[in-house]
């Protein structure tokens, strides 16, 4: 204890406090590389013309339910500027609600081939794959291009996803999305946090070491690089499915592609409890597919560390210079990534709210290692460290028939 007070124990401290002002300074080099990551990608990205090269397509769009704006994201794929494509729908059962909605969707666009399929054998926990699993079977063409069903996009969507397979080696091709939210503060919170995070990781990722991955939003390949995986039925137990298929088409040799097309995905008013649920969900899958950089995301968390410099700093200019460098550069990225690269409408509105985002992610990155169980949709799962999801309690094992409902 005497040691501490004297000379020994005062480097000991100064060391430990430049060690935590070195530390601090790191998540900070990451929102300028990050930034930078943004600047390379867009600007390349918005130089290239988009080719001629449209083969047909089969659009698969596994669907539960309706949101609030189901009938404006159905009919934007009923909008494409494509030649020749249809648009495979598959629900649990003929009595989910968004069964009129297609209905309805046929009638309006009866030059339109729309087809829904329902009751897929659940041969694995993850239902939304199961359905994929009967789309990929019943799709026409070679090329597939899935997306989720509170997807919307713009008239040159299958273009833009389809122009990259004109190169055989192309065997995944996904796309970056942006929120479209209800006025609640935690469904803002949520497109915030993919507007400003989760593409600046991606970003990185794509800049460092090139992409391994799928982004689940929208994710095109073909049934000739499916097969070589094992099909969608070889996911059928994973949860992250997006993240596995780019995953496994990169390691059997294909290229996995970023688009630069944006779409949009919607996000409804939620409770504290439910935005907790799903940010948790999120973070402990990423964590059991990439644990290596799961760990690394640490450093990522620029707010906790600059309060830590601000307090080892032990002055006033310490202070201001910590918290004023984490503001300007993390609004600096999150506008770079999110107003300018994506255009996301509530990274221009919310970006204020960014300190009260990073918080609440450093508490969830943090929440994350405590459990391997989730909920997701009505059913509670653990999950394994290969990223497989196994029912806890009675899962529903549904029907194994398939019954088309409509063919346009």
């Amino acid at each position: 204890m005497v040691a501490l007070a004297g000379p020994l124990g005062s480097s000991t401290l100064q060391y430990g406090r430049d060690a935590i002002l070195l530390i601090a300074c790191v998540p900070l080099a990451y929102y300028v590389v990050a930034t930078l990551a943004a600047v390379r990608f867009f600007l390349r990205e918005h130089k290239k013309t988009l080719g001629s090269y449209a083969p047909p397509a089969s659009v698969l769009k596994p669907v539960r339910g309706v949101d609030f704006a189901s009938h404006e994201n159905f009919k934007s794929f009923c909008l494409q500027d494509y030649p020749d494509y249809e648009i495979l729908f598959c629900v649990n059962d003929l009595e989910d609600v968004a069964v009129p909605l297609i209905r309805r969707l046929a009638e309006e666009f009866p030059q339109r081939s729309i087809r829904v399929l329902s009751n897929a054998a659940q041969i694995g926990s993850n239902r939304k794959v199961n359905n994929l699993a009967v789309l990929a079977r019943e799709a026409k063409y070679e090329l597939l291009v899935q997306s989720d069903g509170d997807v919307r996009v713009g008239a040159n969507y299958l273009r833009e996803m389809a122009a990259p397979f004109e190169q055989a080696e192309t065997g995944v091709v996904s796309c970056f999305y942006r929120g479209v939210t209800q006025k609640n503060v935690w469904a803002q919170m949520e497109a915030l946090g993919v507007a400003t995070d989760f593409s600046s990781g991606v970003l990185m990722a794509e800049w460092m070491e090139g992409v391994t991955f799928a982004l689940g939003a929208s994710v095109a390949t073909t049934k000739t690089w499916l097969q070589k995986i094992g099909g969608y039925e070889a996911l059928t137990n994973v949860l992250a499915d997006d993240y596995e298929i780019g995953n496994r088409v990169a390691k059997a040799g294909g290229r996995v592609m970023l688009s630069r097309e944006v779409v949009e995905t919607m996000y409804p008013a939620l409770t504290f409890g439910k935005f907790w649920a799903h940010q948790v969900r999120w973070a402990r899958t990423v964590r059991l597919c990439r644990p290596g950089s799961y760990l690394g995301l640490l450093f990522t968390h620029g707010l906790p560390f600059a309060i830590a410099g601000a307090i080892a700093s032990r002055s006033a200019s310490g202070v201001f210079l910590f918290m004023a460098a984490y503001l300007v550069l993390r609004v600096a990225m999150g506008g770079t990534v999110g107003m300018w690269g994506l255009r996301d409408e509530t990274a221009r509105r919310k970006w204020w709210m960014l300190p009260l985002r990073d918080l609440l992610q450093f508490a969830v990155w943090l929440g994350s290692f405590f459990s391997d169980r989730i909920v997701w949709g009505d059913g509670k799962f653990k999950l394994s460290r290969n990223g497989e999801m196994v029912a806890i309690g009675n899962a529903n094992a549904g029907k194994s028939a398939e019954k088309p409902l409509r063919t346009g």
